[in-house]
């Protein structure tokens, strides 16, 4: 589901919900068009092995969550965002937000210059907002904006769809910022968001242990032959030429496609990152990703070879009109 219990027979990554995406977004401000957009959603409020709740902190304060951004064309990133988060042994998290850009952004550390330091974390339906130097930042458990019929998609083979949405009264983790365009580049862009904790040893550094761009994309991996989960999740975007051929063996099987065709819609998924124009109006697959886009349909149809299209489900009724978009939890 989206990039929801990416880990090992569909747990989590080192079996942490906190470092688990689930969906990124990507669109212009409405109302603003000098300003976009970002959502990096993670940690599912609801487990699937083990089934039932997660944990009630919202990060994990030794990891490391980061937005990349290419602006080049190339996979490599020239802008990053990252963030990290204190314990909540005091009862409460903050968050400190840091800018890179260049070879640094392109790198694995927790450095860059700091946007906004001490951001109180939202654990509550209230949204706690803070802005700096033209930017906005929530941190926070918010209502998983995700949509799609579960049951029919995975457990009937997309023989029987009901319209009922699993995701409808779960959380998520929200990371969303509200960035201007001018640090952005209002040009063509490619995005990913991913997590990283610290690597084991003397030696210190970061280890990634999950990665996504494009929402259901990780169906691919799972379904390709040779158990590619760990490398592709753990991967290089610049360095996802080398999954093309399991993605098209699993588009062949999923979708009936010739291998000629299976490989040429292989080749347009990878590198896997989010196109973004900040100039233009955001609609998946094409450009962004809205919070109302229907991308399960979108990548069912791709899948499948368009012989099915839709999943009857919409999408959720508490989005919100401002920042920071997304509705207020359902268990805070």
């Amino acid at each position: 589901m989206s990039h929801h219990y990416s880990g090992p027979d569909s747990g989590f990554p080192h079996g942490d919900a906190r470092l688990d995406l689930t969906d990124l977004y990507a669109f212009p401000k409405p109302g603003d068009a000098g300003k976009s957009i970002l959502i990096m959603n993670l940690h599912p409020s609801v487990g699937w092995n083990p089934p039932g709740p997660t944990t009630a902190e919202p990060f994990a304060p030794e990891a490391l969550y980061e937005l990349k951004i290419d602006t080049d064309g190339d996979a490599v990133a020239d802008i990053a965002y990252r963030l990290r988060f204190s314990s909540s042994k005091g009862g409460a998290q903050t968050a400190t937000l840091r800018r890179v850009e260049g070879a640094q952004a392109a790198g694995t550390d927790d450095g860059g210059q700091a946007i906004v330091e001490g951001v109180p974390v939202s654990t509550g339906r209230e949204a706690r907002v803070t802005e700096a130097g033209g930017y906005r930042l929530f941190a926070g458990w918010r209502s998983d904006p995700f949509f799609i019929d579960r049951r029919a998609v995975f457990l009937t083979h997309l023989q029987f769809f009901t319209g009922d949405d699993f995701f409808a009264d779960k959380d998520v983790c929200s990371i969303v910022l509200e960035v201007p365009n001018a640090a952005l580049l209002p040009k063509p862009l490619g995005l990913w968001h991913r997590t990283l904790v610290p690597a084991d040893g003397a030696g210190g550094g970061w280890v990634q242990v999950e990665r996504g761009a494009r929402p259901l994309q990780l169906t691919l991996v799972l379904a390709a032959p040779g158990g590619e989960r760990e490398a592709y999740l753990a991967g290089e975007s610049a360095d996802d030429a080398r999954f093309v051929a399991g993605f098209a063996h699993a588009l062949e099987h999923t979708g009936g496609y010739t291998p000629e065709e299976a490989r040429r819609v292989a080749v347009s998924l990878l590198p896997e990152l989010l196109p973004y124009d900040p100039t233009r109006l955001a609609s998946f697959p094409d450009n962004g990703r809205t919070l109302t886009d229907d991308a399960v349909d979108a990548f069912l149809a791709l899948l499948t070879n368009g012989k099915v299209t839709e999943d009857k489900v919409g999408p959720h009724g508490d989005l919100l009109a401002e920042f920071p978009y997304l509705g207020p939890p359902h268990n805070a």
